[in-house]
């Protein structure tokens, strides 16, 4: 087969990433070049110091303060402490979309306070991990802060309140504004500042403002837009569409080594696996190239949301002199995180996000173009320290097909966890809770239906007690809360942390690329696999693991990722002390499988499938046709009749994964309310 040579048109008069039609809506993107100099004269050149009386006045002036501003400006570092400095009680509260920027940004505050994270002045907490004692600044997913106002519905501890990247819209950042919206009538001292990098932002002061006169004196919300610093940036478009991206991003990678200016280069890939296909490919060229007399070498890093932070922190530090950094990441370095020394962007053209399937009651991951807005985001990366340049998978004629924008996480996602934490903080009417974006009615019935299934809400909808509540306090999705509430019951409570705690990491096996890396990968696998399922897998994996003394060659050796097994400990944990507050002692000890899965079957009975006739699995309920996914340990063996699944990715087809096997009885058994006429199914 010939080497696939990617060829690029030259960029158009019109491919300028600053022609925008509204000030508001424009975004400039900015780095700090002044980064050699002392910590103050830095946040003095930042973009948004300029602006700093300005905002302070605004937030004496207006409740709602939304703040259109590029990732870099240094909003997210700079607000909370000019707030500081201004001497605002209580404390300043940020809300970032994911851990990464939480962590980070806490890291980067304290460092120009002089002071240490989780000491008086700045602290972080995100889900499974905390480093805070009432900091004066606390940085933290949004989801904290939701369970947060479940004891302090009010947030009567925080004086400012700050949801950084609102534009990514995610589930919880919609949640969290349709909450605040109802909390700042009740506390008028309270302050609320939506920044964000690419916004409708008059959309957003109509959700806010809640003046209720035609006088705009009294309007409550107010916009700014704080302008940046940007070089030029030329985008080039792929002539011809590439069979593969993944090797299109590689060789696009290594054409730029070759050929162009030094400078840091940032590939944008849809997920994990993806990119650590890439890190490997790109690895084999490395070598190569380090090996030689070239005088510059190559270091290539992955980025992604749950790698573990101090992997992540490798791609904010400056190459070593006569090195040159490629940073493989997920759309994480879209936004929510700024990676110094990028100039070249390689950009798929794709995003991996979640769907959610009202037939399945499942979310289903799938691949799909992404958004104008998004591919904006992502050219911006480059061009911060010089004139910088992107090459786009796709070419110029799809781009202009592609949506203005990525919709909302609100209108395609599974809303069990939201209702179920809205529940939690008294919102008794769901379908009159004001959503900035309206969810699909099917999904508010479908979780309301899910959620009284697992006895989480009655018949009247309200939460139960004490299961009801205890559901809403873990940061699970509650298919996992309530197996792991239920474990107790069953007698294999430790059994069933671990294997939560192994399903919230996004990949457990390593996947070489190299046909012999390959087939030993595989070899490796099945002295783990079990007939019962991924799930028991995953168990075995575990306790192999801890037996060899959380060795790291063991990890190499059964191609099992490392850092991934030292999130799990962390995450299992986490889980453990949840537990031992509600009285859950940590029992194990089981030796028959059959006694896990049916607590397993506890939680997730709703997503049950059988194999048909036909010779495809059917949902119970719904009748969709599913297929077990190649990744699963089921795949090559004699089909299972019955088995329940945790999630469903789309490829071509609809796949189960992390599938577990069970018997057709137990669903009578331990779910007889949901499948009373199960016995009917030939």
């Amino acid at each position: 087969m010939a080497e696939f040579k990617p060829k690029f048109l030259r960029p158009s008069e019109t491919s300028s990433l600053l022609d925008r039609d509204s000030a508001i809506d424009q975004t400039r993107f900015v780095y700090n070049k002044f980064v050699s100099q002392s910590i103050q004269t830095q946040r003095q050149r930042l973009p948004i110091f300029k602006n700093r009386n300005h905002i302070l006045y605004l937030l004496e002036k207006y409740q709602t303060l939304v703040l259109v501003g590029e990732t870099g400006s240094g909003k997210s570092t700079q607000i909370p402490q000019y707030l500081i400095e201004a001497e605002w009680p209580a404390q300043i509260g940020v809300c970032e979309p994911r851990r990464t920027a939480a962590i980070s940004l806490a890291q980067r505050v304290a460092d120009e306070t002089g002071t240490l994270v989780q000491g008086a002045t700045v602290g972080y907490a995100v889900r499974f991990d905390s480093c805070t004692s009432k900091p004066k600044i606390k940085y933290m997913t949004e989801g904290l802060l939701l369970r947060e106002m479940m004891s302090d519905p009010l947030l009567k501890s925080y004086s400012v309140i700050m949801i950084d990247e609102v534009h990514e819209r995610t589930l919880y950042t919609d949640v969290l504004m349709g909450l605040l919206k109802k909390v700042l009538p009740k506390r008028p001292e309270l302050r609320l500042i939506v920044a964000s990098a690419t916004l409708d932002a008059s959309s957003m002061k109509k959700f806010f403002n809640i003046n209720i006169s035609e006088d705009p004196k009294m309007d409550t919300a107010v916009i700014m837009s704080v302008e940046g610093r940007q070089f030029s940036v030329d985008i080039y478009y792929i002539a011809e569409p590439v069979p593969c991206y993944i090797k299109g991003s590689v060789e696009v990678a290594m054409k730029i080594v070759s050929t162009e200016e030094p400078g840091d280069i940032l590939i944008f890939l849809t997920g994990q696996e993806e990119v650590d296909r890439a890190v490997q490919l790109l690895s084999e060229h490395v070598t190569e190239i380090n090996n030689s007399k070239s005088k510059t070498k190559i270091m290539v890093s992955p980025m992604y949301g749950s790698l573990p932070f101090n992997q992540q922190l490798n791609v904010f530090r400056k190459a070593p002199d006569g090195h040159r950094k490629i940073v493989v990441a997920t759309n994480i370095a879209e936004t929510s995180v700024t990676i110094p020394g990028i100039v070249y962007i390689i950009d798929c053209g794709f995003v991996k996000i979640k769907w959610y399937n009202t037939e399945t009651r499942t979310d289903n991951l799938i691949v799909v173009p992404i958004s104008k807005s998004s591919a904006d985001q992502r050219a911006g990366r480059a061009g911060r320290i010089r004139s910088g340049k992107v090459f786009r998978l796709y070419t110029e004629e799809w781009a202009k097909k592609l949506p203005l924008a990525t919709p909302p996480e609100m209108v395609r996602s599974n809303l069990n966890y939201v209702v179920l934490q809205l529940k939690a903080m008294g919102v008794d009417n769901i379908l009159k809770f004001k959503f900035p974006s309206i969810p699909p009615i099917e999904n508010l019935k479908g979780a309301l239906e899910t959620l009284f299934a697992l006895d989480a809400v009655d018949i009247q909808c309200e939460l139960t007690r004490p299961l009801g509540f205890h559901m809403a306090e873990f940061a699970l999705d509650p298919l996992y809360s309530k197996i792991l509430l239920s474990s107790a019951d069953f007698g294999c409570t430790e059994e069933v942390s671990i294997i939560i705690s192994m399903l919230q990491v996004e990949v457990v096996f390593a996947k070489p690329t190299t046909g012999n890396g390959i087939v030993k990968s595989r070899i490796q696998k099945r002295l783990f696999e079990v007939e019962e399922g991924d799930l028991i897998t995953y168990l075995n994996i575990y306790n192999g693991f801890i037996l060899s003394e959380m060795s790291q060659g063991f990890c190499h050796k059964n191609f099992i990722n490392y850092m991934s097994m030292k999130r799990v400990l962390e995450i299992k944990s986490t889980l453990g002390k949840i537990l031992v507050n509600y009285n859950i002692s940590m029992v194990s000890g089981i030796k028959n499988t059959e006694i896990i899965r049916k607590c397993l079957l506890k939680g997730l009975f709703p997503n049950a499938a059988y194999l048909h006739r036909s010779g495809v699995y059917k949902t119970v309920r719904g009748d969709i046709d599913l297929y077990i996914s190649p990744d699963s340990v089921l795949y090559t063996v004699p089909q299972p009749q019955w088995v329940v699944f945790c999630e469903v990715a789309y490829r071509i087809k609809l796949y189960m994964r992390d599938i577990t096997v069970i018997q057709s009885d137990w669903l009578l058994e331990l779910a007889p309310h949901f499948y009373h006429k199960i016995i009917e199914i030939d």
